[in-house]
């Protein structure tokens, strides 16, 4: 990606409408994310993320910077004649949605001072308009719970590959104790341990004569098909539950034999069926 590619987005609305949402859902994304950041500092931040090669690139904007907001309209002319068209997203809801929600957290409004939640709310609708009307991405967040917001935010704002579930693959070692950050963990402890082999001991499940060992097994063929399955059957509701990321680890013994050479297989297997994958070993080479 060159700075050609760079994408800037301003996250923007109602207070309650779901700001806060659409930035965590955007960072999760791999979005640069400056949440509050008055106008005047969006070139500035355009600047900055350039230098250090960043090229998707959010800013959440929003009443709190109230005194600044009529510097918006020269900073995305700064912006343009850097070369980047901003795009704004602006996240509404309707007034009763708004004041269920502020009432639900028990916070005053940005805008509401000595006065009424609701006249707060029409504060700011009046001070937001002219970003409402020219914003690229409106969203209405009235009818949406979290989960679907976040959807919605995924599938306008993902890099091609992002869309469905990232999978980090961990190989470890029971010895060494349990991943606590492990989403599914499975034990391959039942296949024969390529340790008792004294050509195999000095090798990991990285070395092909290892792999070759563990993977010839006929349970670990079994194994394989069995948590592909179960991957392809928990995608779908890890993503309906907006989460995006998951952790399968599998564990042996030590780490370095068994779970090593069935992880490396494993993502093989995911990636071929397009699924992106990461493969972290976290006891390989620990003694």
């Amino acid at each position: 990606m060159n700075q050609s590619d760079t994408k800037f987005v301003v996250i923007t609305g109602m207070s309650g409408a779901g700001r806060r949402t659409a930035s965590h859902a955007l960072e999760d994304l791999g979005w640069y994310v400056v949440d509050n950041l008055p106008p005047s500092m969006l070139p500035q931040l355009l600047r900055i993320a350039k230098e250090r090669f960043i090229y998707r690139i959010a800013a959440g904007l929003d009443v709190r910077t109230r005194s600044e907001f009529e510097q918006i309209p020269q900073a995305f002319t700064e912006l343009e004649r850097m070369g980047v068209v901003p795009q704004i997203l602006f996240l509404e809801a309707s007034d009763e949605a708004i004041i269920r929600r502020q009432s639900s957290v028990r916070r005053p409004h940005p805008l509401q001072g000595d006065g009424t939640l609701i006249e707060g709310v029409e504060r700011e609708r009046r001070m937001v308009a002219g970003l409402r009307a020219a914003a690229d991405v409106v969203i209405d967040t009235s009818s949406l719970n979290v989960h679907e917001l976040v959807a919605r935010l995924h599938h306008g704002f993902a890099a091609p590959g992002e869309e469905g579930l990232r999978i980090t693959l961990m190989s470890f070692g029971f010895k060494n104790g349990v991943p606590l950050d492990a989403d599914m963990i499975f034990d391959v402890r039942f296949l024969p341990n390529p340790f008792w082999q004294p050509e195999l001991r000095p090798q990991s499940g990285l070395a092909s004569a290892v792999s070759a060992y563990v993977l010839g097994q006929p349970a670990a063929a079994e194994f394989l098909v069995e948590v592909e399955r179960l991957v392809d059957i928990a995608a779908p509701g890890y993503l309906n539950e907006a989460k995006r990321q998951a952790t399968i680890a599998i564990g042996c013994t030590g780490g370095k034999h068994r779970s090593t050479a069935m992880v490396e297989e494993l993502a093989k297997r995911l990636r071929a069926a397009g699924r992106s994958v990461h493969v972290q070993h976290r006891d390989l080479g620990l003694e």
